[in-house]
């Protein structure tokens, strides 16, 4: 009765089979490593901003080149302020405003972006505060350059004169003749007028989107596994079915030769 299992439709079926549910497997395991491994990430994070608020302040050189370890320290760096710049469409305890970011050119020529604090409602020069004048000296929580797409940067273009969508060494070095550190800081207390911008956390370091699309294309590898494997045995029930019927001469007549054919064909 189930020598249908070696005429070469089954072997196709088999070997697909065979083939199919390991690489499923495979996808679903790698899919879950990836979320174990964000976890981790995020666990990571967790404990590494924890350390970063018992940290004392350290010089900015010595935090640089930003990284996961050092996001989030606190960096203490003195200049002058400079050209003084806007980053709207940023929100802060549920409310939409925006950034105000001021370049401080410290001693060694380069500039470091500062976000001094955060005002509400559409970005408007007159509403910004004037920076410090004179020398001064800044503590503030290093952040890594914002990329498009994270953190709820937008990619777009087309702002005002005076305005960034982005504060990042990339997004500014058209709007300065200096140099830029490839880093910024939010103040841990904001100047007079506006609050204070907490720091975010590392790119790819938290329980976001994507590690919960790890999590739904694991169950989906898992679940394509599981149909594989369903199908193949209701084929072959199907089949077993049809061959029983073949023998006792229950089809029809227009498919009681071929089912004969397949029941008797003998084996290899």
């Amino acid at each position: 009765m189930y020598r249908f299992l070696l005429t070469p439709r089954w072997w196709g079926i088999n070997v697909f089979v065979l083939l199919a549910i390991p690489f499923c497997v495979f996808m679903g395991s790698w899919q879950l490593s990836r979320f174990e491994e964000r976890m981790q990430d995020h666990d990571r994070a967790t404990t590494q901003a924890a350390a970063n608020e018992r940290e004392a302040a350290a010089p900015l050189a010595e935090l640089l080149p930003v990284d996961q370890e050092t996001s989030g320290r606190q960096a203490t760096v003195s200049g002058r302020y400079g050209k003084q710049l806007l980053v709207p469409g940023r929100e802060l305890d549920d409310k939409r405003g925006f950034y105000v970011l001021t370049l401080l050119r410290t001693d060694g020529g380069k500039a470091l972006p500062v976000v001094r604090g955060w005002l509400p409602g559409d970005a408007d020069p007159a509403k910004a505060p004037a920076a410090p004048k004179g020398e001064v000296t800044v503590t503030g929580a290093l952040q890594a350059s914002e990329q498009p797409g994270e953190n709820g940067v937008s990619a777009r273009g087309g702002l005002p004169a005076g305005q960034t969508s982005a504060i990042s060494a990339a997004s500014l070095v058209n709007l300065v003749s200096y140099d830029l550190y490839d880093a910024w800081v939010t103040l841990d207390k904001a100047d007079a007028g506006m609050k204070t911008v907490p720091a975010s956390a590392p790119a790819d370091s938290g329980l976001n989107l994507k590690a919960f699309q790890n999590l739904g294309y694991t169950g989906e590898w898992f679940v394509f596994a599981g149909f594989v494997v369903f199908m193949w045995f209701r084929l072959l029930r199907r089949e077993v079915e049809f061959a029983r019927d073949a023998e006792l001469g229950l089809l029809p007549d227009e498919t009681a030769p071929a089912a004969q054919e397949a029941a008797s064909t003998p084996v290899q």
